[in-house]
């Protein structure tokens, strides 16, 4: 483990969070949204995105606690990163509203499957994970610092 892991692993899930709160913001901003892409002709709603994360060396808890008991040694992880942005397959919300253009032959619009609280109590995870990861760096630049001041 070198000497800037921590900072580099906090650097890493910092990243990632923000990616996160991208995301969620991408999907409050197109709540309404019913013409977001065509499909076969015909234009269909937003659809909700979502984050998914991994480890960065592509091993796990358990490898590393494994390893850290074998080896006697302290084993890191490498960080996160986001694998992949997909889409939300739950189904349309349809809302009766005649006068719209997207409206069909019986008066349903098929609106984006975005909640809103869904996504506010998403962003408020990503938040505080991203403030979580922040102190971490903090401790951990805090405590190089105390080293640098020990030798002197």
């Amino acid at each position: 483990m070198g000497m800037f892991s921590g900072i580099n692993i906090s650097g890493s899930a910092l990243t990632a969070q923000r990616l996160r709160m991208d995301v969620v913001s991408s999907n409050m901003a197109n709540a309404d949204t019913t013409r977001a892409e065509k499909v076969n002709g015909q234009w269909v709603p937003y659809r909700r995105k979502m984050v998914s994360f991994s480890p960065i060396d592509g091993g796990g808890f358990s490898s590393h606690l494994s390893s850290a008991i074998g080896s006697g040694s302290s084993a890191a992880g490498g960080g996160v990163k986001a694998t992949e942005i997909t889409d939300d397959q739950t189904p349309f919300k349809e809302v009766y509203d005649p006068t719209n253009v997207d409206a069909n032959a019986d008066g349903y619009v098929e609106m984006p499957n975005v909640d809103p609280l869904k996504e506010t109590v998403d962003l408020m995870s990503a938040t505080r994970s991203y403030e979580a990861n922040v102190t971490v760096l903090n401790a951990n630049k805090s405590m190089l610092m105390k080293a640098l001041q020990i030798g002197k």
